[in-house]
């Protein structure tokens, strides 16, 4: 191709590309930006010749990825495309909500040579009253992720069937509502649906209060009692913390699962029962058989069905959905109008790293509403922790990005709660450079 001809091409090219109502941004591997279209500058409100050449870190006042690309820190290893809804602070300071697409940009060689990036502005959809008209949602839990949605879609394929389920997931996913859910769209649903905390039972009542007890069968044992899976004939069990369950408790639900039957403490007669069993740890159960805390034999029997629950930082699209219908609850509780959360604040939400979950955004929810003034819930309004998170990623990852300090490293892990995935990602670096950077400094344990 002549040199005429080629510089033809790269200009119907960016005509093309300036047409498109999608943002695109590109940058190299040094984050120095080398495209930005005319939809991008109207989004962000910087102008192209602002920002071209420059590392978007700095071009922006801050990763316009949200710290969700993980090219922040080391060159990562982008496999298929990346996406994120999140919140960006335009030029003129307002801030925008975005979903955005990033895939990688290779050499002739298929060598990475950079990223690309479309996104579209989402604000308007993002406002509450339009996405009250809008929330998905199944069997009260609300989600309009496609992780959630292929969740829901799990939850009615699997619920005609009768094998043993295992849900997995961080502390606050909802993995008991997904359980119930299951039970619902069952055969089972006219049945009685049974939680069990397992970790919450004292050690030596757990086996009486799964399976029952007879009188006299211990000191205390005044009458007979049946146990939890007596109480859910036809209908589901639900144990949840199972790893926290005793070897001795584990065979006696091992044979359960085996042959449908059980035996009282201190009974003669073995009784039979009709229950589904499902199980939930937000442990590694492979981890657990690894370190011999858990039966291997009882895994297998309860991972038949595998669910797996993504944290709210992977979902953090479904945070406004989930805000309104928190705020719809505490409305209709204390009969009280409903308030208007500005855009701040949903960027603070929105960005934060929720290491508690839905349990948490549900806290901090009926916290800001009783905090609320006239009628609106500002940054002002969170917990303290949300702002300071925000604050230190601020503040740690303008100075530390460029240079990574056992000072800086620890005040990030203290940030983040010791959570060392967001704490790489306040400090602007990948996890592999922070588990380096921790095994050559071991004393940042001891911080």
């Amino acid at each position: 191709m002549k040199i005429e001809e080629l510089i033809a091409y790269n200009r119907n090219l960016e005509r093309i590309l300036d047409n498109l109502k999608e943002g695109i941004i590109a940058h190299d591997l040094e984050r120095r930006i080398f495209f930005f279209n005319k939809a991008a500058e109207h989004i962000t409100g910087y102008r192209k010749e602002e920002v071209l050449g420059r590392d978007c870190h700095v071009a922006m006042g801050g990763p316009f990825c949200g710290n969700r690309c993980h090219f922040c820190g080391e060159i990562p290893n982008i496999d298929g495309e990346l996406t994120s809804t999140h919140y960006i602070k335009t030029k003129q300071g307002e801030f925008r909500c975005i979903d955005m697409v990033i895939t990688a940009i290779t050499d002739e060689n298929g060598r990475l040579a950079g990223v690309l990036a479309s996104f579209t502005d989402v604000t308007t959809h993002a406002n509450l009253t339009t996405k009250a008209e809008k929330i998905q949602g199944f069997c009260e839990i609300i989600g309009n992720d496609p992780k959630m949605l292929a969740i829901f879609q799990q939850v009615k394929n699997v619920a005609r069937y009768d094998y043993p389920i295992h849900i997995s997931g961080e502390t606050g996913t909802g993995k008991e509502l997904i359980a119930a859910a299951i039970h619902a769209e069952s055969h089972r649903s006219a049945g009685p649906f049974v939680p069990i905390n397992c970790g919450a039972l004292p050690e030596g009542l757990i086996e009486s209060e799964l399976f029952g007890h007879v009188k006299g069968s211990f000191t205390g044992a005044v009458r007979d009692k049946k146990g939890r899976f007596e109480l859910a004939d036809g209908g589901t069990i639900f144990l949840d913390e199972v790893a926290e369950l005793t070897k001795p408790v584990q065979v006696k639900l091992l044979r359960f699962l085996q042959e449908g039957e059980f035996d009282k403490v201190g009974g003669e007669k073995t009784v039979s029962v009709d229950v589904r069993i499902m199980s939930a740890t937000n442990k590694d159960l492979r981890e657990e058989v690894r370190k011999n805390r858990f039966r291997e034999d009882l895994y297998y029997r309860l991972n038949v069905i595998p669910i797996h629950l993504p944290p709210l930082r992977e979902r953090n699209g479904d945070i406004p959905l989930l805000v309104h219908h928190f705020l719809m609850q505490a409305v209709k509780r204390y009969n009280q109008p409903m308030p208007v959360v500005t855009a701040e604040a949903m960027a603070l939400m929105t960005n934060y790293h929720w290491p508690g979950n839905v349990r948490e955004l549900q806290n901090t929810i009926q916290f800001a509403f009783v905090q609320a003034k006239n009628g609106r819930i500002t940054a002002a309004c969170l917990p303290i922790e949300l702002q300071r998170s925000s604050a230190a990623a601020r503040a740690i990852g303008a100075e530390s990005r460029r240079k990574l300090t056992v000072e800086a490293t620890i005040e990030a892990l203290k940030s983040s709660g010791w959570n060392k995935t967001e704490a790489a990602r306040i400090l602007g670096i990948g996890r592999a450079t922070l588990y380096r950077f921790l095994e050559e400094h071991p004393e940042i344990h001891e911080a």
